[in-house]
């Protein structure tokens, strides 16, 4: 099963997604595919603070900053994948090296190419993205360019996903299937 969750800034999406993926594996494998790279200590802090919390829920962690497509020969198309975040992912291959050099061009579609990888080869996969498109403010090319290939990504992911979720003011509204945990 695939299942996609969007929606506003600490809202409550990767606390659903665990909750989603646990129920999902049942007792069997479940990993955190972690997608932010960290660049500092107060990156490496943070990261080391959530392995610890999800360890209680029996989660393993992955950490794959580009290639998601990579996930089911790392830990096996039977596992169920909770991937924390496409908005993290798409960043991560826009700027492979640093942030100093112009976008690659390419990297939503090797991002889009990943994540239908991902869909069609794991057991279940759980998606977190944020929705961070739906303003009308106008912003700098960059900004506006990473927006609409988010955009774009998300709706390929919901395209293939068995049920959407989307989370507003911490509330689940299910936008397409059904799930009940």
């Amino acid at each position: 099963m695939i299942v996609f969750l969007s929606g506003g800034a600490k809202n409550g999406k990767t606390a659903l997604a665990e909750d989603i993926a646990v129920k999902l594996s049942g007792g069997g494998r479940r990993y955190y595919v972690a997608t932010m790279i960290p660049y500092d200590d107060e990156d490496r802090a943070r990261i080391a603070r959530h392995v610890e919390e999800r360890a209680e829920k029996g989660f393993g962690t992955l950490e794959v900053g580009r290639d998601i497509g990579s996930c089911p020969s790392l830990g096996g198309r039977d596992a169920t994948y909770l991937v924390d975040s496409v908005t993290a992912l798409l960043l991560n291959e826009m700027y492979p090296d640093t942030f100093e050099r112009e976008a690659d061009p390419t990297a939503a579609e090797r991002c889009r190419a990943g994540l239908l990888r991902l869909g069609r080869e794991a057991e279940n996969a759980v998606f977190v993205s944020d929705y961070l498109y739906s303003d009308a403010a106008r912003y700098d090319a960059f900004t506006e360019n990473y927006r609409r290939d988010l955009a774009s990504l998300d709706r390929t992911v919901a395209g293939m996903a068995d049920v959407v979720i989307e989370l507003s003011a911490g509330i689940p509204i299910v936008r397409k299937g059904e799930f009940v945990l």
